[in-house]
């Protein structure tokens, strides 16, 4: 690397040199699900400016973390997508979705990207509510399409744009969240068109109840 920030020999502080500057962990967050271009990281991360993603790119890249590749066709495409190294991180982002649970509704109105909503799933899901609910459920977001498998293993999610689903999922990540997370009434979301779903009702008001999300302890305190 081009510089040493801790000069320590501690895992944690060798871990952050690699994934400790700013956007960071966000870049891998968005790259967990599958190779995105630069111009879906751009779309994910709006607040991230080109030349500020071009060199975390670089950084997780000479870090071994990311990787650039090419996808033939009559138009090649430049993509980059985690090393199988990097893709290891994604049980840690889910742990600190998990820890940091209680505070979500304290930082209600940010914006939440089509990754995010669904590392949170994957980090809230509750096996002991799942058990015995074995479905395929779709979900169509803006610029993104996702197909979540719940079964006695527990949920796993990849990006894929299959429509042999039980249940599709249609909405923005935000209000499919508040539903989720924050215990927004599901039919007041599909009554006011943020939400729409296809497949059986019954199976939708249950999938969306998998995800409990822990109240922090009472003297637990969050401060922005």
């Amino acid at each position: 690397m081009a510089k040493r920030w801790y000069d320590d020999a501690c895992g944690t502080a060798q871990a952050l040199e690699r994934l400790g500057e700013r956007w960071a962990l966000l870049v891998v967050r968005e790259l967990l699900f599958g190779a995105r271009r630069f111009s879906d990281l751009r779309a994910g991360l709006p607040g991230l400016s080109a030349n500020v993603l071009t060199q975390r790119l670089e950084g997780l890249e000479a870090a071994g973390v990311v990787r650039r590749r090419v996808i033939e066709g009559r138009r090649p495409v430049q993509v980059y997508e985690l090393t199988a190294w990097g893709l290891e991180i994604e049980p840690i982002l889910r742990a600190l979705n998990r820890w940091v649970a209680g505070a979500v509704a304290l930082e209600a109105g940010r914006p939440y990207s089509a990754a995010s909503l669904m590392l949170a799933l994957r980090g809230a899901f509750s096996a002991e509510l799942a058990r015995g609910f074995v479905a395929v459920i779709g979900f169509t977001l803006p610029l993104d399409r996702f197909v979540a498998r719940v079964d006695i293993h527990g949920i796993a999610i990849r990006r894929d744009d299959s429509d042999r689903v039980d249940l599709m999922i249609e909405g923005d990540p935000a209000t499919i969240a508040a539903v989720v997370f924050d215990g927004r009434p599901l039919a007041d979301a599909v009554a006011e068109s943020r939400v729409r779903y296809t497949g059986s009702r019954a199976l939708a008001e249950r999938f969306v109840r998998l995800f409990p999300v822990a109240a922090r302890a009472a003297d637990t305190a969050v401060t922005g």
